[in-house]
């Protein structure tokens, strides 16, 4: 039986999860359709990193520091554990059928169903970053201080970008983890609900990020109206990066990619996708995922994945293209020396 690995920060009421903050759970839930998470899942945590690991690099043993890829997928607002169960099998699904060979598992905050609860949700991931940081993040770097060479991604959608850039100028500020030498691979965007100009090369709130990320995505759409309304709460001050895009210049790190002329040509009553399509087409999208898969293994650099197309303004656009014919033979040795 296949399971589904997450780290849940949900408060419990009667025996279920609730969207108000709670202890850090760590959970292994079957994955089966109708079957969501509950805190009747939660195994010790030394055994849910072994499994992690284990999973992440292909071993069937305790050998938890040979290697491995885990991504981390961070939700936005509004979400329900329905909606964040169905997308992580969508993520598994289509990034494996594209080539990723890697673990992808969930970091639940807890978010409410409904618009109504924005702000407040928007609170709530700003006291949970910090548990990403010590529930995450820690047990990342101290793994990788300890010899082991696990590859972290991490996939924020909407106000999980926000969640990850304040998890890092979290991390910045503790002491325990400031000295440290953790690192985190590749960071894409979604839908994201942080401002363009965080993107920015002077941006004094995602210095820690790019001080420890190797390279950024941050895959844009005009046309999420989402984020508009997003943006009008901020009194049209600050627009948001999953719309706009990032700023130019942006930061070195920062590959911005435009959905747009892509997303226009999708039709949703034929797509697979949870919850508002302009908002979250993404997960569910094979073209989406050929990328995203293609960004994750770094074989390609960012201006080469075929997927994209350089526009006349010098920006990259998101194309339906297939992967290079003979890329899977490009390590391929003759053998002489």
């Amino acid at each position: 039986m296949e399971h589904n690995y997450l780290i849940c920060t949900r408060a419990v009421e009667k025996k279920q999860f609730v969207a108000e903050p709670g202890k850090v759970r760590f959970l292994k839930a079957p994955d089966q359709p109708g079957v969501l998470p509950s805190p009747a899942h939660e195994i010790n945590v030394k055994q849910w990193v072994t499994e992690v690991r284990d999973l992440a690099d292909g071993a069937a043993d305790s050998r938890v520091c040979e290697g491995g890829v885990v991504l981390i997928f961070i939700h936005g607002y509004n979400n329900t554990l329905d909606v964040i169960t169905k997308r992580q099998r969508y993520l598994k699904e289509d990034l494996a059928a594209e080539g990723f060979k890697g673990l992808v598992i969930s970091f639940d905050w807890p978010s409410d169903d409904s618009t109504l609860n924005y702000l407040e949700d928007r609170w709530d991931a700003a006291a949970v970053a910090t548990q990403l940081v010590t529930h995450g993040i820690r047990v990342i770097a101290e793994g990788q201080n300890g010899g082991c060479q696990t590859n972290i991604h991490l996939l924020g959608h909407s106000t999980g970008a926000y969640l990850i850039m304040e998890a890092c100028a979290q991390a910045d500020k503790k002491g325990s983890l400031y000295k440290k030498d953790w690192r985190i691979s590749q960071v894409a965007f979604i839908g994201g609900d942080v401002s363009s100009s965080s993107l920015a090369p002077d941006s004094a709130w995602s210095q820690a990020l790019f001080e420890h990320a190797l390279r950024l995505t941050n895959y844009s759409n005009p046309f999420d109206h989402v984020l508009a309304i997003s943006n009008a709460k901020r009194l049209g001050t600050s627009p948001r990066a999953g719309r706009v895009g990032a700023p130019k210049p942006a930061h070195p790190k920062v590959a911005n990619v435009d959905c747009g002329d892509y997303f226009r040509t999708l039709d949703p009553k034929k797509q697979r996708f949870e919850g508002t399509f302009a908002h979250s087409w993404h997960i569910g999208n094979r073209v989406f995922a050929r990328d995203l898969a293609m960004t994750l293994t770094s074989g390609i650099d960012r201006n080469g994945i075929p997927t994209r197309v350089r526009k006349p303004d010098g920006s990259l656009s998101l194309v339906d293209a297939p992967r290079p014919e003979f890329a899977a033979d490009w390590e391929m040795e003759s053998g002489k020396s």
